[in-house]
């Protein structure tokens, strides 16, 4: 390959658009191999300020009785700010019996619960197309955002 990812920076889309399949997969290779780089080096530097700042974030969290959240700090001028998220998860299972039990004392399951249904397109596909219809009408198709991947046509990746 000849085009370096310094080079693909300062092109425009019609050049690069007219760069050889060959070079566009070795770019792609490139920038995934340089994201990737970029990635684990900003993990390590996350994990090292966690490292340093874990204790004191945890102390002023119990100092003002809080579990989670944010605490702010400072530590030679420079403003430290670490926030413990709440990340509660809900059995379903548990829900639905829940919601079951509110329906049949008479109130309305949706003053407490936000409720969500959902179809697998899998399955969906696979019913029968009188099963299908009842449901097509509270389908919506959206797009994703197309992918491409380029490999050598042999299979062989590189």
């Amino acid at each position: 390959m000849n085009t370096t990812l310094e080079d693909a920076k300062v092109f425009s889309v019609a050049e690069m658009t007219g760069l050889p399949a060959q070079d566009l997969m070795q770019l792609q290779l490139a920038a995934k191999k340089a994201l990737q780089k970029t990635k684990d080096l900003k993990d390590w530097i996350d994990g090292s300020i966690a490292l340093k700042y874990e204790s004191q974030a945890k102390a002023l969290r119990t100092q003002l009785g809080k579990d989670t959240g944010t605490v702010n700090f400072d530590d030679d001028g420079i403003r430290i700010t670490c926030d413990l998220p709440k990340r509660p998860s809900w059995d379903q299972k548990k829900l639905a019996d829940i919601a079951k039990r509110i329906a049949v004392d008479g109130d309305d399951p949706a003053e407490y619960l936000d409720i969500t249904y959902k179809v697998a397109e899998r399955k969906y596909t696979a019913w029968p197309e009188t099963l299908r219809q009842a449901f097509t009408p509270a389908r919506t198709l959206k797009m994703g955002k197309p992918t491409f991947k380029l490999a050598i046509a042999d299979g062989g990746e590189q």
